[in-house]
């Protein structure tokens, strides 16, 4: 399991990933194999073209409102990854097997002048992005088959939003998380986390029954076309002051005379005709009116005053 989780930390964040607006163009030429391949990642989900579909239902969470599974947060010089334990796993939302939660790494912009987030809903881009990498448990740690099967990876994504208002270091845990960066200023800076925090608290106000799906890959070279891809709907709400904490705290090198990471994002691939779906609406019998109640009741007496005549 620990080699799954160095490799696909490895292939998750490229050397050099800030600025990844202008450079991911090079991607098809020094990951040639995978990155300029049909079912790229991240896309723009348009929702009116989102299909529905009944097999998308409610995820089992195991150990995501457990407080204890975040071992570790380390700047990897292009983004901030937190290391889960062993045990976290979802499971259900048409997934085909049990999935081990691995980590969770986020994506930002540049302050409120450049949101950051992955993907986009109808053209429009969030503050930030949080992905949950799992693996197919039946994998068991082989990295080679995890990332050669084309369903071998999930990755969770959920939008990162401000908070309306003047609210600061809000929700409780996110500044709790966020704490943890001015101790991990420089690359490769790591820290154990002692604070309780869990998933869930993480993920509050997230309604996790509502979600887009689709077939994609890595987001970063190699940009394995291995990913199936969980989008929620709703977004996490963050203070807009833990937000900015990102692209002013984590630096890219081991000097904090280095550039600020920043822009953490790549950019939108083509969906090559890819289907996107989401959960069918659900269907209701229409009301009955009183004038039907009615007469339903009219007919049951009159034909219980004909049996009792017979």
């Amino acid at each position: 399991m620990n080699g799954l989780v160095v490799i696909i930390a490895t292939i998750l964040v490229p050397t050099g990933y800030s600025a990844a607006e202008v450079y991911d163009t090079t991607w098809p030429t020094i990951a040639s194999e995978h990155c300029n391949g049909s079912r790229q990642s991240p896309i723009n989900i348009i929702s009116a073209s989102a299909v529905g579909d009944a097999n998308l239902t409610e995820f089992n969470f195991t150990k995501y409102g457990d407080n204890s599974t975040m071992k570790n947060i380390k700047n990897t010089g292009e983004t901030v990854k937190v290391t889960l334990t062993r045990g976290v796993q979802v499971t259900g939302g048409a997934l085909s097997e049990a999935y081990d939660s691995l980590q969770f790494h986020l994506h930002w912009g540049n302050g409120t002048s450049v949101p950051g987030s992955e993907h986009t809903v109808d053209g429009t881009r969030y503050p930030m992005e949080l992905h949950i990498v799992n693996a197919k448990s039946s994998h068991d740690g082989n990295t080679t088959t995890a990332v050669a099967d084309s369903t071998g990876l999930a990755a969770l994504g959920f939008f990162i939003e401000a908070m309306p208002g003047n609210a600061t270091g809000s929700p409780a845990a996110w500044n709790t998380l966020t704490s943890y960066l001015a101790n991990i200023t420089l690359k490769d800076d790591i820290v154990n986390i002692t604070h309780a925090i869990s998933l869930d608290e993480l993920l509050e106000g997230v309604d996790r029954t509502k979600y887009y799906r689709y077939l994609g890959s890595l987001t970063t070279p190699n940009c394995n076309e291995a990913v199936v891809w969980t989008v929620f709907k709703d977004p996490i709400k963050v203070s807009q002051d833990l937000i900015d904490l990102f692209s002013t705290t984590v630096h890219i090198d081991h000097n904090s005379t280095s550039a600020l990471i920043t822009n953490v994002f790549r950019n939108i691939q083509p969906v090559n005709g890819r289907m996107v779906t989401t959960q069918s609406s659900p269907t209701t019998a229409p009301p009955v009116s009183g004038a039907s109640t009615k007469c339903s009741s009219l007919g049951l007496m009159a034909l219980a005053w004909m049996l009792l005549r017979v």
